[in-house]
């Protein structure tokens, strides 16, 4: 008997004795989505090589769409390009191609592909010699492919082509040239409507346009892929930190604080160098090879390594905002979502086997208080283990278990849903995935159980029979990249930042230059207690310098003149122009002091 699960094709005769079988739907199901982007994908593959006669090369789905790759020599898409190829895709859904699914030997393959270099090697480098692999075959069009797809292309009931941009084969700049174009489509039109102006939302939204507007990061091509922080996005950045830090100390934390270059002995100690060495930026020591540290876990080993440990210590938590360094390919790099120098708020658990249950629900807590302090809500997934998992089943049977049971308590039964074998090699892990205000899908937090650190350093502690035994680590970060929370929340907001996280606070503005004097003693008094304001002092009207303030994203204006003067008050407004009224000094400070304490 087997528990495994499988995606199938709809028309594809079953094989086997199956135990359960679940018809999934487009609407609420990722799976679903996945399949019907992946065969969307081969119909755009078509509609190129019907109208540009380009060899393709991959064409993978993406978690909203899909793209593909091809070789087109010195040509280029353009945008020009986007309407002839939905006019091509609309001719190949009205056709309703079906997708038939065919087994072929190796050799037989390496003959389909005669006149395709890229397809050729996948073939010779993918599939071993004397094996089979499957082609899907649509309309005139054969692709390698893995499968499964829907029943015909009919199914499709709109696409639209949405970017394009250049890359290489398999990401390598000294490979060739490749174009590639971006896609969505749905099985219903108003699907695509809704995305429509949904994507319109997102580029209101979308924090490269809004960290340019406010002035919070800058980039140059001296140092791509790393931010260079303006004095209002770190203003934004440290409150985060600072935020978690707070946390930490109420959760029972400690911070360390570690180097940042190591040999890279320790990397093959660890098990990195073998699978992440490419991401890595190495260089020469007297002689030796050393690296940037891409993350923190090997160094937490050798601190929990340097002195001897009793089941009594346990569990020691190392939190650590070091900065991590990866070395991402530049067409890879996006805004703050994908960059090479960044900070996590990264923190390991050493804990005995019987404290996993207690230590992942209360990291499970302290992603609840995070996530709902920003107004964002989030789903649970237990990612079980793979394949290739490394030591003993029972071990992961336990602790799988134990992950379960905190899900339990924390989330309720049934609230949760189980990724079979899609857990690290290292130990299982509970996926977190986090919903904005737009109801776009973010992975940030993570909790991950391992296994494998510890016996790769050694790492012991005496227990209470004074024998030795292993530590089990969670790795657990709630931001996740401090950089790619940052995007995330600038998006998420809008730019409207809630009061403890703006970089732009308070404006006092004067209604005449004989209230300045009042209006500074206003900002020294706002600045002595730890908030960012800022008088406006300029020869505008003073309407324009309240839509100025409102604009910026100040969150309040003090309004001063004669009145609030004679009665040491100020008169408040918000920046959507709701006006507040006249308040003492003294309580509008306890008022805004009251709003940072509460995260509002």
């Amino acid at each position: 008997a087997s528990d495994k699960t499988f995606l199938w094709d709809m028309m594809r005769p079953l094989v086997g004795p199956v135990s359960k079988l679940e018809l999934l739907k487009f609407a609420d199901d990722q799976d679903a989505k996945t399949v019907f982007w992946h065969s969307s994908a081969h119909m755009l593959g078509e509609a190129l090589e019907h109208l540009y006669g380009c060899k393709l090369t991959i064409g993978p789905p993406l978690a909203g769409g899909f793209y593909y790759d091809s070789y087109m020599g010195k040509d280029a898409y353009r945008e020009e390009d986007y309407k002839p190829v939905e006019t091509e895709v609309a001719k190949i859904m009205k056709a309703k191609q079906k997708f038939e699914r065919m087994v072929v030997t190796k050799e037989e393959a390496l003959e389909l592909f005669a006149d395709n270099p890229f397809k050729q090697s996948i073939l010779t480098t993918k599939v071993a010699d004397g094996t089979r692999t499957t082609v899907y075959k649509c309309g005139d069009l054969i692709d390698l492919c893995r499968g499964p797809h829907v029943s015909h292309t009919g199914k499709v009931k709109a696409f639209a082509a949405t970017r394009h941009s250049a890359t290489n084969w398999l990401g390598d700049t000294d490979n060739d040239s490749l174009q590639r174009m971006y896609g969505i489509s749905f099985p219903d039109k108003k699907m695509l409507k809704v995305w429509k102006e949904n994507q319109e939302k997102a580029k209101a939204r979308d924090h490269r346009r809004i960290m340019n507007q406010q002035n919070l990061v800058m980039f140059h091509e001296l140092s791509a892929g790393s931010a260079f922080w303006l004095p209002h996005g770190a203003r934004v950045y440290n409150a985060l930190i600072a935020y978690i830090k707070d946390q930490y100390w109420k959760r029972g934390y400690d911070e360390v604080i570690t180097p940042n270059i190591y040999n890279l002995d320790l990397w093959h100690q660890s098990g990195h160098a073998l699978h992440y060495k490419d991401a890595m930026f190495c260089f020469d020591v007297e002689g030796q090879e050393w690296a940037m540290k891409p993350m923190n876990c090997p160094g937490h080993c050798l601190m929990f390594a340097s002195a001897i440990r009793s089941y009594r210590d346990l569990p020691i938590r190392y939190a650590d905002f070091g900065v991590l360094h990866r070395n991402e390919l530049s067409g890879a790099l996006s805004g703050l979502t994908r960059v090479r120098r960044f900070q996590q708020d990264d923190a390991h658990i050493f804990c005995r086997e019987d404290q996993i249950e207690s230590e992942v629900l209360a990291a499970l807590e302290f992603m609840k208080e995070v996530y709902d302090t920003f107004g964002m809500t989030y789903k649970l997934e237990l990612s079980t283990r793979p394949k290739k998992a490394m030591g003993e089943i029972a071990l992961w049977n336990r602790a799988e278990a134990a992950l379960a049971k905190a899900m339990n308590a924390f989330a309720g039964e049934g609230a949760w849903r189980t990724n079979p074998a899609d857990g690290a090699f290292y130990g299982p892990k509970i996926d977190i995935k986090v919903m904005d205000a737009m109801d776009r899908v973010h992975q940030c937090a993570t909790v991950q159980l391992d296994f494998q650190l510890p016996i790769n350093f050694d790492l012991q502690y005496t227990t209470d029979q004074q024998e030795f035994a292993r530590p089990v680590i969670v790795h657990r970060a709630m931001l996740g990249s401090v950089e790619r929370m940052f995007a995330v929340l600038c998006e998420h907001y809008g730019g409207k930042w809630p009061l403890w996280l703006s970089p732009r606070q308070v404006m006092v503005v004067p209604i005449h230059a004989d209230w300045y004097d009042y209006c500074q003693m206003i900002r020294d008094k706002l600045h002595a207690e730890g908030f960012y304001v800022d008088v406006d002092l300029s020869k505008n009207t003073f309407k324009k310098k309240v839509a100025n303030a409102q604009v910026a994203q100040y969150n309040f204006q003090l309004v001063c003149g004669e009145a609030e003067v004679k009665n040491n008050t100020v008169n408040i407004r918000t920046r959507e122009n709701q006006v507040e009224g006249e308040m003492s000094v003294d309580d509008m400070i306890s008022m805004f002091k009251k709003l940072r304490a509460e995260h509002k």
